[in-house]
C-alpha cells in the first residue's frame, strides 16, 4: 500500500490537473506515481519537465535502457513495471531487450554499453572509474552524450527514491524478477 497521500480531484489545482489529464490521455488513465505527486505540483512540474527535456537527448531506445538498468540497480518496483510497459508498448522494445536492459546489456552492444555505465554511475554513486569511461567511450558515445547518460540515470533515480519511499502501488503490468510481465 502506497505510503504518501494521492490528493482528492477537488485539492488538485487546475494547472496541475490539465498536466494529469494529459498523462491520462496517453496512458488511458493517471498512474499511481503522477497522482501521488500531483500534492505537491512543484515536485510534479520538477519531473514532468526533467522527463520533457531528457526526451530530446539520445535516443528513445537509448533512454529506455538506462531507465531499466537503473530502476533495476534500486529495486525499484513500480519503476521497472513502468519503464518496462513504456519500452515495449510505446518504445519498440522486445521483452529479450527489456530483460537484457535490466541487466546491464543489451542486444545492440552500443546500447550495452551506456547499460553497464549508467549502473555503474548508479552503483558507485558517480565515482566511476577511468575503465568505465573509457567502456562508454569506446563504444563510441562523445563527452557531452555521457553527460547525458549521466543526467538520465539521475532522473531516473529521482522517481525511483520518489516511489521507493512511497511503495507505490504498482498500477501497471507488473514484472517480475527476470523483467517478463508478471
Amino acid at each position: 500500500m502506497s505510503r504518501l497521500t494521492v490528493p482528492a480531484p477537488d485539492d488538485v489545482p487546475a494547472r496541475t490537473q490539465s498536466t494529469l489529464d494529459t498523462i491520462g490521455a496517453q496512458f488511458g488513465f493517471v498512474p499511481n506515481m503522477f497522482a501521488t505527486l500531483a500534492s505537491n505540483p512543484t515536485v510534479l512540474d520538477v519531473v514532468m519537465t526533467l522527463q520533457g527535456t531528457l526526451s530530446r537527448v539520445l535516443d528513445a531506445k537509448t533512454r529506455h535502457t538506462i531507465a531499466l538498468a537503473v530502476s533495476q540497480a534500486n529495486g525499484c518496483d513500480y519503476c521497472l513495471a513502468m519503464h518496462t510497459y513504456v519500452s515495449s508498448e510505446l518504445g519498440g522494445m522486445s521483452s529479450d531487450d527489456i530483460d537484457l536492459a535490466r541487466a546491464g546489456s543489451s542486444i545492440d552492444p552500443k546500447r550495452a554499453a551506456v547499460a553497464r555505465f549508467a549502473q555503474q554511475v548508479v552503483g558507485s554513486r558517480g565515482q566511476v572509474s577511468d575503465a568505465d569511461l573509457a567502456a562508454v567511450r569506446g563504444a563510441g558515445y562523445t563527452d557531452p552524450q555521457i553527460l547525458a547518460i549521466v543526467t538520465v540515470a539521475v532522473q531516473v533515480l529521482l522517481t525511483n527514491f520518489l516511489n521507493n519511499v512511497n511503495q507505490t502501488d504498482v498500477d501497471i503490468p507488473a514484472v517480475n524478477s527476470v523483467g517478463t510481465p508478471g
